[in-house]
């Protein structure tokens, strides 16, 4: 049956997803940032967020695993409104014990939760739209996802430079409370499978058949997961740790300014986002699976610059600048290469399959992420005075990677 790309129902998730994303992104920003504030070092930083990580990977599947046997709407509400419950957890512990303790353990749980709603969401894209728009949909959602991020940072950053962190937990809270509500009035055909034996034996037998899926069935997705996690390790764990770092630390920048300035700068990635994900839906017919090699290629080349301009030049605007709109550029392109992907396996994937093949593709993208945080957090303790190394590494190992996707993704 054919279906309009903005029915009530998706119009609904569009909706929550800009007010909860939003809510993300502010927090994702602050939390972080205030960790460096206080204590100036990079390698806790990159390690922090390393952990922070890591339930992300082990709670996709299951939340994967979840969205398939239980209603895709109730999952979200309930994470949000949790999700809205460990913010205020935080504000009432953070002003006693140890304040790194806490938001390592905070930030964890933050993380842990977006990796079990994300399959919720994406697994509910083919149940509220006609195949022929899959693409747009998807589209649509990286595109509010960016423009959440782009806004977030920027007003998070403003709003935390004049007055702290605790308003801007409060915004948080009160945006993913918002984002519930909403999401308790969608309606997403479902129904409940046959569930056989204990919970442990269908988490195995899920998970057997969603790696059988894509090892015999859809080899080429393996591979292109191969070639995120090795990007995700040497290329976008860098900027993670190189943006909040370079900006708020080495660059020679007033403390107040830089703070504001690294929430420009998170806002011009995700305007890079947003311009990726509205550049995907635009040329969605025109995107093919052989040409995305070209993607991470140019990605990888837009790091040299930035290399450049750390070795050439001592003023420290000069640097927050093409740092800022090289990785704007790399975030166009990696966010048009993210959409062809995902909206390739949704639309090659069955729907009794699709919310674990993709929590499980999610997974083993982010495999890489934690320990990339904490390598090129320790790496650029070591190389205090001479960061322009880390950043010609990473740009090298990244080409190296791209060019050889390219080949793979043209055969």
């Amino acid at each position: 049956m054919d279906q309009k790309l903005f029915s009530k129902d998706f119009t609904l998730v569009v909706i929550g997803q800009i007010i909860s994303l939003f809510g993300n992104a502010t927090l994702r920003f602050a939390l972080p940032l205030y960790l460096l504030n206080l204590t100036g070092s990079s390698a806790l930083y990159g390690t922090v967020m390393a952990c922070a990580f890591i339930p992300s990977i082990l709670l996709s599947p299951v939340g994967g695993i979840v969205a398939d046997r239980v209603n895709k709407r109730n999952v979200m509400v309930i994470l949000d409104f949790f999700t809205a419950a460990v913010i205020l957890v935080f504000f009432l512990l953070m002003d006693g014990g140890n304040i790194v303790v806490l938001l390592t353990a905070t930030l964890m749980l933050l993380y842990g939760i977006a990796g079990a709603y994300q399959p919720s969401v994406q697994a509910s894209i083919p149940a509220l739209v006609a195949p022929g728009n899959i693409m747009a949909a998807n589209s649509m959602i990286n595109t509010i996802s960016s423009f959440s991020s782009l806004t977030g940072p920027v007003l998070g950053g403003i709003l935390y430079s004049a007055y702290g962190i605790k308003p801007v937990l409060w915004v948080c809270m009160v945006c993913f409370v918002l984002s519930a509500v909403m999401e308790i009035f969608i309606q997403i055909p479902f129904q409940k499978p046959a569930s056989e034996g204990s919970i442990w034996k269908i988490v195995k037998a899920d998970m057997t058949e969603s790696i059988r899926f894509i090892r015999r069935e859809k080899p080429v997705i393996g591979k292109t997961l191969l070639v995120v996690c090795g990007i995700n390790l040497f290329l976008s764990a860098m900027i993670i740790v190189a943006l909040p770092y370079l900006v708020t630390e080495v660059f020679a920048l007033e403390a107040s300014q830089a703070n504001r300035l690294y929430g420009y700068a998170q806002g011009a990635l995700a305007a890079g986002g947003l311009a990726g994900g509205i550049g995907a839906g635009i040329f969605a017919r025109k995107l093919s699976v052989q040409k995305a090699g070209s993607l991470i290629t140019a990605s990888a080349l837009c790091v040299f610059p930035i290399a450049a301009v750390l070795i050439l030049f001592p003023s420290g605007m000069v640097n927050y600048l093409v740092l800022t709109v090289c990785c704007f550029i790399i975030m166009i392109l990696s966010t048009v290469f993210t959409v062809q992907m995902m909206s390739f396996m949704q639309a090659e994937t069955p729907r009794n399959l699709i919310g674990k093949v993709i929590a499980l593709a999610l997974t083993i993208a982010m495999c890489a992420q934690p320990l990339g945080n904490a390598l090129y957090g320790v790496l650029f303790e070591i190389c205090e005075g001479r960061e322009y190394a880390v950043v010609l590494f990473s740009g090298a190992v990244s080409l190296v990677i791209a060019v050889r996707a390219g080949s793979a993704f043209r055969k």
